[in-house]
């Protein structure tokens, strides 16, 4: 590439955000679930894809673990490489959402600084953050992958919960408080949130 060649966005050429809404008849949406490990963040997420393919939408679920394994498996957990993993997280999602597409996005995101970051990248208008609540004692009880135990032996530096704190959202769009609630009722909470957010506009 020559030194006077430039890279410069196509976005002005390309299908526009409205008539991909138009034809999918939806509106696209960022929608960002953030808890703890183990709080049921990914089975939430998960489900509610399910729901809301069977209610007629298009979703993409994007989950922090497949991403992990694939687009940001050059990451670590340095708190650098965190705020990658988040960019990244959101970047992607941008994408989905100017296809019209509504995105539900599963990740950890531990700091009011990395929440925001993703927002701004998506924009506040199309950014729905869900704060999975679930107390850290039940998410250590779960412990499907083992990781608090091994957090508490010290075989995993640098864990949120643990030995890194998480910071809890202080003006969450809405909270699904998995203590005393099914994940059909936190999904059904949600479901019942987002449908006049990605209902086609008239």
């Amino acid at each position: 590439m020559s030194s006077g060649m430039h890279i410069h966005p196509i976005q002005q050429i390309l299908t526009s955000r409205t008539d991909r809404e138009h034809r999918l008849r939806q509106q696209g949406k960022v929608i960002w679930l953030t808890g703890l490990s183990g709080s049921g963040k990914s089975t939430i997420a998960l489900q509610l894809e399910q729901q809301l393919w069977q209610a007629g939408f298009v979703a993409r679920l994007i989950d922090g673990d497949n991403l992990r394994a694939g687009l940001n498996s050059d990451l670590g957990f340095s708190p650098t490489d965190r705020a990658e993993n988040i960019r990244r997280a959101a970047e992607v999602a941008c994408l989905f959402l100017h296809s019209g597409i509504i995105t539900i996005n599963s990740l950890i995101s531990p700091t009011h600084e990395l929440r925001a970051m993703a927002k701004a990248i998506v924009g506040p208008a199309d950014f729905i953050e869900v704060f999975v609540d679930t107390p850290l004692h039940i998410c250590e009880a779960r412990d499907v992958k083992g990781l608090y135990k091994k957090a508490r032996a010290g075989e995993i530096p640098a864990f949120t919960g643990i030995s890194d704190p998480y910071e809890v959202p202080e003006a969450p769009d809405i909270r699904v408080q998995t203590e005393n609630t099914s994940v059909d009722e936190g999904v059904q909470q949600l479901m019942d949130f987002l449908l006049p957010r990605i209902q086609p506009q008239v």
